[in-house]
């Protein structure tokens, strides 16, 4: 179906998807910062608890599921549609095609794509579906999904393997949130700088605040 529509019509939906993603690791970033918190894991387990017990949420993350399939399908037809009719390089590049992270967004997508899964194996499948530890919260058993996280970025390279699918991510979304905007047809002389410059600092916030996470763990 999706080789039917055209390629506006295929880049706004994958701009929509992308700033869904995107809202997605915002989120995502404010919860696991609270595993820094010093307070023995108490204010993430009690999040991540409510995450994984609250029905709109559970019902939510197969929509979010959904857009990364999205995301990810239509990014691969829009390369191969680029590839196939631009077989030769512009003679006179504009700066949307001289970007540097703009030339390599299918590379590295398919690097967080693959690290991704490894995400998935070490956390969300074995918060699903392993056993947990539980812990005393206020009088309270909960489940110590902070102790999955503790354990593995007390590993070296799973830090570093970490660190280096981050810094790929923040290429990605260096280029991923202006790129949208001009999909979604705001494009001004005007503030396209502005657009350029946000999603640079939106890029190093995302990425930067993640890559806290596994670093400080593994030095503490």
């Amino acid at each position: 179906m999706a080789l039917k529509y055209s390629s506006i019509t295929k880049k706004v939906i994958m701009a929509l998807a992308g700033l869904f993603l995107i809202s997605f690791l915002i989120v995502h970033l404010s919860i696991n910062l609270l595993i820094l918190k010093n307070d023995n894991r108490e204010a993430f387990n009690l999040a991540a608890h409510f995450m994984v017990t609250n029905p709109l949420i559970q019902t939510f993350q197969w929509v979010l599921f959904g857009g990364f399939i999205l995301h990810i399908l239509i990014g691969i037809l829009l390369q191969i549609q680029n590839w196939l009719a631009r077989p030769k390089r512009y003679k006179v590049e504009g700066y949307s095609h001289t970007s540097f992270f703009s030339k390599f967004m299918i590379h590295t997508g398919i690097v967080i794509l693959a690290l991704l899964a490894l995400h998935l194996v070490n956390f969300f499948f074995k918060a699903k579906f392993g056993e947990i530890p539980s812990v005393m919260i206020n009088g309270e058993h909960y489940e110590d999904m902070g102790i999955l996280v503790i354990e593995k970025f007390r590993s070296l390279p799973f830090v570093l393997i970490y660190v280096f699918w981050l810094i790929f991510l923040g290429f990605h979304l260096d280029h991923a949130f202006h790129s949208a905007l001009q999909s979604l047809g705001l494009n001004h002389s005007k503030y396209t700088p502005v657009a350029f410059g946000l999603s640079r600092v939106l890029a190093i916030l995302i990425a930067g605040g993640f890559i806290l996470i596994p670093v400080l763990v593994y030095i503490s």
